[in-house]
C-alpha cells in the first residue's frame, strides 16, 4: 500500500485544483463586478473555501442583506460539511492532535471529502495537509485571476464566463440525483418551492437568502422523513 505521504496529498489534490481555478475564477469575476474590491473577493476565498455557500453569501452581500440572513444562509449550505467532517474523524490516525484536527477541518470539501475516504487504511495528518494545500492555492488563485481580469475583458466573455458557476452546480446535482430517487426529491421540490415563492404574491418580495433557507430546509425535511436511514445498517429506508 502506497505511503500516505504530503507528497501524495499534493498530487491527489492537484486535478481538484485545476477543477476549482476554474470556477473561482467565475466568481472573482461576479464579486468585483458586483462591485467589490479584487482583495476582498480573494479574502472571502482563502476564509471559506465553499463554492456554493460562498457564492450565496457573496450574492446576499452585493444585494445589502443583513448579517443573520448571510449568517443563517451560509450555515444552511455548508451542514453538510458537519456530516463530512464527523466522517472523516472516524477515518484518521489516533496520533493526529486536536489542533491538527480543527485546522484541517477548515479544508474539507466535497471533493477533498470524496478522495479522502477511498484512501486505504488510517489517513495521517501530512496526507491530508497535502490533499487540502492544492485545492485551496487553485481556489485563491482562480478568484484572484478572475478578480483581476474583469476590468481586461470583455462583456460578452465575462457574461459567457459567468455561465461556468452555473455549470458547476449542475455538475454537483445532476450525477447523484440520477442513481439516487430521494436526492431527485430533494432537487424537484426544492425548485419547485423556489418557483412557487417567486411567483407567488406577498411572497415573491421574500430575499434570495430566506428563500434559499425556506427551499433547503423544507426540502431537506421532507426527504429525511419520507425516506429517513436505518441507523443499524446505514441504507436508505425503502421506498414503498
Amino acid at each position: 500500500m502506497e505511503t500516505l505521504s504530503f507528497r501524495k496529498g499534493v498530487k491527489d489534490g492537484l486535478p481538484i485544483c485545476l477543477g476549482y481555478i476554474s470556477v473561482s475564477f467565475a466568481f472573482g469575476m461576479m464579486a468585483t463586478q458586483g462591485g467589490l474590491p479584487v482583495w476582498v473577493a480573494l479574502g472571502i476565498s482563502m476564509t471559506n473555501l465553499t463554492s456554493a455557500g460562498q457564492v450565496a453569501g457573496t450574492n446576499l452581500i452585493l444585494a445589502g442583506a443583513g448579517y443573520a440572513e448571510i449568517a443563517i444562509t451560509t450555515f444552511v449550505i455548508n451542514l453538510r460539511y458537519f456530516l463530512m467532517s464527523l466522517s472523516l474523524s472516524q477515518k484518521v490516525e489516533d496520533t493526529m492532535t486536536g489542533l491538527q484536527r480543527w485546522v484541517l477541518s477548515f479544508g474539507v470539501t466535497d471533493e477533498i471529502f470524496a478522495v479522502a475516504v477511498q484512501q486505504k487504511g488510517a489517513i495521517n495528518a501530512r496526507y491530508f495537509s497535502g490533499l487540502i494545500l492544492t485545492p485551496y492555492c487553485g481556489w485563491a488563485l482562480g478568484t484572484f485571476l478572475g478578480a483581476a481580469a474583469t476590468g481586461l475583458l470583455p462583456a460578452s466573455l465575462r457574461s459567457a464566463l459567468g455561465i461556468a458557476l452555473y455549470g458547476m452546480f449542475l455538475a454537483i446535482i445532476i450525477p447523484p440525483a440520477r442513481g439516487s430517487r430521494p436526492v431527485r426529491a430533494v432537487v424537484v421540490l426544492a425548485g419547485a418551492l423556489s418557483c412557487l415563492i417567486a411567483w407567488t404574491p406577498g411572497l415573491s418580495g421574500l430575499s434570495g437568502g430566506w428563500s434559499i433557507i425556506l427551499c433547503a430546509v423544507t426540502a431537506s425535511a421532507f426527504a429525511a422523513f419520507r425516506w429517513p436511514v436505518a441507523e443499524e445498517s446505514g441504507e436508505e429506508g425503502a421506498a414503498p
